[in-house]
Formats: C-alpha cells, sequence, structure tokens
C-alpha cells in the first residue's frame, strides 16, 4: 500500500517538475481551457456554465470581451491533474481527496490550490448482500465497486471508517475488498446480478436508479462518517494562472455562483441540461429532477469538511503537507465563506 502511494507521488512530482520546466514568462491568456469533469450531477455546474455561457457573460460584464471558454471532454484525476500541470488547462473539477493530493504534492512549485466548492452531496454504499448489514459485515466473497481503489472518495471514506472503529494501523482494512468501476458499469453488474459484485459506493444518480430495485439496500452513505455534508467536486487551478488572469478568473468564480443559482432555482431546466448533455447514460429528465430535488444534494460554492479529508490522508501518510486551516487549501476569493 505504501508502496502504491509512493508511485502516485512519484508521478505527481514528475508532472510538477514538467509544470515547472515548461513555464514561460507570466502573462494574461484570452482563453480558458477546462475540463467537463467525470459526469453526472457533481459536475453539473459546468455543464449549466457552458449551456449558458456564463463564463462569457461575466468576462463581457468585467471589460473582457475577447474572452474563448474552451470546454474539453476530459475525465478522471490522474488525467486531468496532468493536463493541469502540463499547461494544457487551466481550471480542473475533482473531489476532495484528488485535489489535495495534488495541492500538497504541488507546495512550492505549481502551487495548486481550489477555487471553490461546486457541490455537495453523499455516497451510498448499496449491496444485494442480505447478510451485510454494516460495513464490519464484509467477507472475502464481498466486493465493492468504487471508482478508484484506495484513493476515491469511498475508499477514503472507508479508510476513515476503519481507523475509526479499529485503530489507524487498521485504516486500511477494507481496501481489498474494493474494485474499480465506472459508476454506470456498476450499476448494471450489481442489479444483474452477474457475480461481479455485490455492492456498489455509489452517487446520484445512480443511487436513485439501485435503489429502485427491491433487492437493494443502503448500508451507509459517505454523511455518516464524515459527520455531515461533505463537498463532492471542486474546482481548482494554478497559482500562476490566476496571479496572470485575474479578471478571467473572477469570471468564472461568478459564472460557477449563477449556475449553482439556477440549479438551486430551476431543477428542471438544469435537468433538461443534464440530460442533453448526457442522454446516453439512460436517465429521463423527470428522474433527474427528482435527483436535484433531494435535500441532501446541494450546489454550493462553500468548501464543506475539507479538512477533515487533509488532516486524515496526512496521518496515514497519503500526503506529507498538512494545510493548518480549510483556508489554506484555497484561494482567498472564497475565505469569507463558512467553510470546513
Amino acid at each position: 500500500m505504501r508502496a502504491t502511494r509512493r508511485t502516485a507521488g512519484l508521478a505527481l512530482i514528475a508532472s510538477v517538475v514538467v509544470f515547472a520546466a515548461g513555464c514561460s514568462q507570466t502573462g494574461g491568456s484570452n482563453e480558458v481551457r477546462i475540463p467537463l469533469g467525470a459526469g453526472g450531477v457533481g459536475f453539473l455546474p459546468l455543464l449549466v456554465m457552458r449551456d449558458r455561457e456564463l463564463i462569457e457573460k461575466h468576462a463581457q460584464a468585467a471589460g473582457l470581451t475577447n474572452l474563448t471558454v474552451r470546454w474539453i471532454d476530459l475525465g478522471g484525476p490522474a488525467v486531468m491533474n496532468d493536463a493541469l500541470l502540463s499547461g494544457s488547462v487551466d481550471f480542473i473539477a475533482a473531489g476532495p481527496p484528488a485535489f489535495i493530493t495534488l495541492w500538497s504534492a504541488t507546495r512550492g512549485s505549481a502551487d495548486v490550490r481550489g477555487v471553490a466548492a461546486m457541490s455537495s452531496l453523499p455516497m451510498y454504499l448499496n449491496t444485494t448482500n442480505p447478510a451485510l448489514t454494516t460495513i464490519d459485515d464484509l467477507t472475502e466473497t464481498d466486493k465493492i465497486a468504487v471508482t478508484a481503489v484506495k484513493v476515491s472518495i469511498p475508499s477514503i471514506n472507508m479508510q476513515m471508517y476503519a481507523a475509526q472503529r479499529y485503530g489507524a494501523a487498521e485504516a486500511f482494512r477494507f481496501d481489498r475488498y474494493t474494485v474499480t468501476m465506472t459508476h454506470a458499469d456498476a450499476v448494471i453488474a450489481l442489479i444483474s446480478g452477474s457475480n461481479q459484485i455485490n455492492a456498489h459506493f455509489t452517487s446520484p444518480p445512480f443511487h436513485q436508479r439501485e435503489i429502485k430495485d427491491p433487492r437493494v439496500r443502503t448500508v451507509l452513505d459517505t454523511d455518516d462518517i464524515m459527520g455531515g455534508a461533505t463537498t463532492f467536486t471542486m474546482l481548482s487551478t494554478t497559482t500562476r494562472y490566476r496571479e496572470a488572469n485575474p479578471e478571467a478568473y473572477a469570471a468564472v468564480i461568478a459564472a460557477l455562483e449563477e449556475a449553482n443559482e439556477l440549479i438551486r432555482s430551476d431543477p428542471r431546466v438544469a435537468a433538461e441540461i443534464l440530460f442533453a448533455a448526457e442522454s446516453a447514460a439512460g436517465f429521463s429528465v423527470d428522474e433527474l429532477v427528482e435527483v436535484l430535488r433531494d435535500p441532501d444534494i446541494r450546489f454550493t460554492t462553500t468548501p464543506e469538511n475539507t479538512q477533515q479529508y487533509a488532516d486524515f490522508m496526512q496521518q496515514i501518510g497519503s500526503i506529507e503537507n498538512r494545510p493548518e486551516s480549510w483556508r489554506d487549501l484555497f484561494f482567498p476569493e472564497i475565505h469569507g465563506a463558512p467553510g470546513s
């Protein structure tokens, strides 16, 4: 496990070296490049920003009339981290664990920090195994689908649970039961009973699809483990980009705030935008509206429980640098928020 974390750290360090070598004289840009991320409800604010051309709108209001926004079909934290550090993109969206790993690895070089949160929502451990009433009941016959073994939000949460219940030395107790699988593939595998998996640590709207099957039960969710609402997706960028492009940076934050407000005030319009972008996922507009009206799903720029992730990841050796406060993880523009 330490070897795996060391390999990931070396890969990040290599990316940082590439970033440093590729940096030229700091200067502004007339283009903003943003990957759309892994898809799903947590990345909906980006889809709304693209659909309504909100970055362009706020840039023009600030006098930045020639700004072009390029949305890139790119997802997965490792790929996006490399793209940000190589200068191929300007912002990336990911979950707190992936971001915190990058934040720690780039101290003193690229200095990646958070711009703002995008969404807060729970992830759910669902199962078709009637014997699995708590996570402590896992046996060698159980397999849990997660988006990334060891480093995803579900994996970190299970490590937190294990450390709380069994001690820090047992933090990785449940890792051996996890397998990497996309949410869409895991839904099919769980409901079909193909024996690939019998549990799935998932997020909306996949959770809502699974629990419609009477064989599926929810064992626990991340809010149970974290003790409250938790940031699910967030934007980040390099210090160099923010300093060279203050007007574009401000336009992105304003656009994100407006996108979140639209989702909160008109979930049907937001659902239609999500459906148009990801209709292949198999959810109807009405199903997506139902998901967006779930009170546990919130679209906010306020970071929630990010410090708790960082404290734990430093404790178990996943990162070297520990922030003194959640504000150390984010640029000053969001410091006035009631974050955590």
